[in-house]
């Protein structure tokens, strides 16, 4: 069992399961992974066992200090190490010979090769592969072969922890296979091709080849012939759930017995191909396509290695896919049951509301922002926007479950904010599966010809904005109080009062609008506060759309938003 508990970018691929699971229980070869500061992050059984020493005993450690050695045993300085040489210049690195010291103090000869693996362009660590080193006549030539084929290992190894990185980096599924197949072409193949079953039709969804060469693959996509079960075609038998397939020239000629396998031989011989690889995407139990890769060139066709490379990558991509369908499954219902309980919110008397929602973008989760506003019993004008901890349906139930508690609450009693949301706060554990939530609630109260006034109370939520006409704008960060489901134990919340002058703006919001990845949230509300300033005097609807377009650009959040104008 590989235990993982150091720091550093090694630490957080290494969390991986599926890569883990199916690489280290299955490698009989004794393997360590360390970090971009070549920390050891990982051991395999085969590597304690050589060493003598634990996978605990080692995780964390400086690889080169503790373990690299002169075969003699004698430390090797820091600027001779070959592998951290490599490992600060992102390329593969070997070593003959070379003494790994043992759990006793004794080095253990070995031979071990070295491949870096890479995220986002930057190098996130190194695989190292290596193995005991057999005395005696015909070591040097056995050596030889031991070394090429350990550097063999890793690359494909860094292959496969790549593309798993490729997959994950997204939950949109277009988005998710274009990466796919620009990361495989050319690495691996001239041309790649993943059909998907879509609603019991076989699609061509991407096509990439050789750059500039784009038009080609795109003449190739669409709709596919249905897979009839008794083809022999590679691609009929990979779509339903059969071995990966090679073939050559003579299997690529070969005459068609379906229209599916019509379709795929005329793509192949329209590129020119001289070797392809098919294989299913999933389990056979589960099939989501299909993957073709293909080489046009004679000097390298595929071989039983990459067949077994290109199997690996298609349960992957099909394990992806299946994730990302589910995911958008839950999406969809998440974000229909926000958009059915957020309705227009009322035009009460000379006040005007308008309100917003913007989903995440595709690819990220939906969350639990939600805005309310509705008229009290005492014709105050109740104002609410929030957001529940979490994610897509149990954020969306969590938040359908808060809306109609803290409009009972508000109806129920005339009593101020603070003191609606401490009951609400209260009420959380025994009626709702809410963790935590962030939320304003505020009263607007006031006649018909004013003057108006804001009383409201904030539960660990961004601050609203006000809005002077003359464009002056000011954040309301009185009233702050603990999120709901933190437990005051005491004291209760804080009430805030704050007149609103004729023609201004009310801005409340959910952080999605000022948060935006690899910037500050002092960054954010600057921004939010110079946009509504030069705002100030536009129509309200148009200033809620304009706020928008300016600020959400790179969010990766859901968002909400509510406003109210003040008659001049």
């Amino acid at each position: 069992m590989v235990r993982d508990t150091a720091g550093g970018e090694g630490r957080r691929w290494a969390a991986e399961p599926a890569f883990w699971r199916e690489v280290f229980d299955q490698l009989g070869t004794a393997l360590a992974v360390v970090d971009s500061s070549g920390l050891i992050a990982a051991v395999n059984p085969v590597a304690e066992e050589l060493l003598g020493r634990t996978a605990s005993a080692m995780v964390g450690e400086d690889f080169h200090g503790l373990l690299h050695r002169r075969p003699d045993g004698t430390a090797i300085p820091r600027e001779e190490c070959p592998l951290l040489a490599a490992l600060v210049r992102g390329a593969p690195a070997h070593g003959e010979g070379d003494g790994f010291l043992h759990g006793d103090g004794r080095p253990v000869p070995v031979d071990w090769s070295g491949s870096p693996v890479t995220r986002d362009g930057r190098v996130a660590g190194m695989a190292v592969l290596f193995a005991p080193v057999a005395a005696g006549p015909g070591a040097p030539e056995g050596r030889t072969t031991r070394v090429t084929a350990l550097e063999d290992l890793t690359d494909r190894m860094a292959l496969v922890a790549e593309v798993t990185a490729v997959l994950t980096q997204t939950l949109d599924t277009d988005e998710a296979l274009s990466r796919l197949g620009r990361f495989l072409v050319p690495r691996l193949a001239d041309w790649a091709a993943i059909d998907l079953r879509v609603e019991g039709e076989v699609r061509r969804v991407a096509v990439t080849g050789p750059e500039g060469r784009d038009a080609e693959g795109e003449a190739w996509q669409g709709i596919l012939p249905a897979a009839a079960e008794n083809s022999r075609s590679p691609l009929v038998r990979a779509l339903h759930g059969g071995e990966p397939v090679l073939v050559g020239p003579g299997e690529i000629a070969a005459p068609p017995d379906s229209a599916l396998a019509a379709v795929q031989a005329g793509f192949l011989q329209s590129l020119g191909a001289t070797s392809a690889v098919t294989v299913p995407l999933g389990t056979a139990r589960e099939v989501t396509g299909a993957l073709t890769l293909v080489r046009t060139g004679a000097a390298q066709p595929f071989d039983a290695a990459d067949l077994a490379l290109a199997g690996d990558m298609g349960r992957r991509v099909g394990l992806a896919i299946d994730n990302a369908r589910l995911f958008g499954r839950q999406r969809e219902i998440a974000e229909a049951m926000q958009r059915n309980l957020l309705a227009s919110p009322p035009q009460p008397g000379p006040l005007r509301l308008t309100a917003r929602y913007q989903p995440a973008p595709v690819g990220s989760q939906v969350g639990g922002d939600w805005y309310d506003a509705f008229l009290l019993r005492d014709g105050a004008t109740a104002l609410v926007i929030g957001d529940v901890v979490g994610h897509d349906l149990a954020a969306a139930a969590g938040m359908a479950q808060l809306h109609g508690m803290l409009r009972a609450l508000a109806w129920d009693h005339t009593e101020p904010t603070s003191a609606i949301v401490d009951r609400l706060d209260d009420a959380i554990p025994a009626i709702t599966s809410v963790p935590m939530a962030t939320l304003v609630l505020a009263r607007v109260e006031g006649s018909e010809d004013g003057p108006w006034r804001l009383r409201w109370t904030s539960a660990g939520h961004p601050p609203p904005l006000l809005v002077a006409p003359d464009g002056h704008a000011e954040y309301l960060e009185q009233g702050q109080s603990l999120l709901l489901g933190a437990r005051l134990g005491g004291g209760g919340r804080l009430d805030a009062t704050v007149p609103l002058p004729p023609g201004s703006t009310l801005l409340l919001y959910t952080d999605g609008l000022v948060e935006v990845p690899g910037t500050d949230l002092d960054t954010g509300l600057g921004r939010l506060r110079r946009h509504a300033t030069a705002l100030a005097r536009r129509p309200l609807d148009e200033f809620c759309d304009q706020i928008l377009v300016r600020m959400s650009s790179g969010s990766t959040d859901d968002i909400a938003v509510l406003a109210l104008r003040v008659p001049g």
